[in-house]
């Protein structure tokens, strides 16, 4: 039986709200995690593109040759990183894969489709827990082409497809300065230096898909946050994002696994929840607001404080 990591990267550094882009190399390169949710973490994305495949993954016309990319950095990350729970072997571009954790063979010609069952990208985001996100870099900026994402924050595939970066990001309280920063930076990446970032937010309830579509079922959750059930039902949520370059196409996949941990777990590690505590308590009221904790932000830091 193969022993898979538990892993959560807590994401605050400091006692104090700083905004920052955090981004730094990605050492080792790899932007794949395989960790104890692996099973229930890639049942949910098969259950939730089968269920709303209109929201789930998406790719414009154009995007194979970047998607067949896609799948030979991935794969190769996780034959390499988790040799114990996937192979591949290969005979020209006749490729066969196996998901040993699944106990799953798939057999397909690199580079034709018609020999997976469903586009690439789609294909080999099944086999992994992160969200996979494409975007084609043209006229001096990148653009949203192709994804697979199940496990959005409060965000849309469907609506944002065929955007620009900034205008994905025009909700995001930051100067237009550190926008035109980022978006330099990214036109600047390049291939076989890969980079990763932290973001996190706190939201009500143990689920990972939180798509705009859907508002109405876990929104008003945010207004039933009381003393007796913050600690189990507030979740800090991390999300570790990668990026790093195809040099063939020269688009750039970001990669995006998203963690969660409740209030009451945060709380068994002193430093976290004093950290936690600290930062919500010096929040911009800007923050607050784009990361919707006005309804229960108050409830957390009572919570913490009682806690430290």
């Amino acid at each position: 039986m193969v022993s898979l990591q538990q892993h959560f990267p807590f994401p605050l550094e400091e006692d104090r709200y700083l905004y920052s882009n955090n981004l730094k190399p990605l050492d080792p390169p790899c932007c794949i995690q395989v960790t104890t949710e692996y099973f229930d973490e890639v049942a949910e994305k098969r259950r939730l593109l089968e269920a709303h495949p209109e929201r789930c993954f998406h790719a414009l016309p154009g995007t194979l040759a970047a998607q067949w990319e896609v799948v030979d950095a991935v794969v190769h990350q996780l034959v390499e990183n988790y040799p114990d729970c996937f192979m591949i072997e290969k005979r020209d571009d006749e490729w066969t894969f196996r998901n040993l954790l699944l106990n799953e063979t798939e057999r397909f010609t690199f580079g034709d489709a018609s020999t997976l069952p469903v586009q690439p990208l789609d294909w080999i985001g099944r086999h992994v827990q992160e969200d996979l996100l494409i975007m084609v870099q043209r006229d001096d900026d990148v653009y949203l082409e192709a994804g697979q994402l199940c496990f959005p924050s409060v965000w849309s595939l469907t609506f944002d497809l065929g955007m620009a970066f900034q205008e994905i990001h025009r909700p995001v309280p930051w100067s237009n300065e550190l926008a035109e920063k980022i978006r330099k930076f990214l036109l600047r990446v390049e291939a076989g230096k890969p980079w990763t970032r932290l973001n996190w937010t706190l939201q009500v309830g143990r689920r990972l898909h939180i798509p705009l579509e859907t508002f109405d079922e876990w929104g008003p959750a945010r207004y039933r946050v009381t003393p007796e059930n913050v600690a189990d039902e507030v979740q800090l949520r991390v999300e570790e994002q990668c990026v790093l370059r195809l040099p063939g196409s020269n688009a750039l996949l970001f990669s995006i696994h998203t963690y969660l941990k409740s209030v009451g777990e945060v709380c068994e590690h002193p430093d976290w929840a004093h950290k936690l505590y600290s930062v919500l308590v010096t929040l911009p009221e800007q923050i607050i607001t784009y990361k919707g904790l006005s309804a229960y932000r108050e409830q957390v830091i009572d919570y913490l404080g009682r806690c430290l």
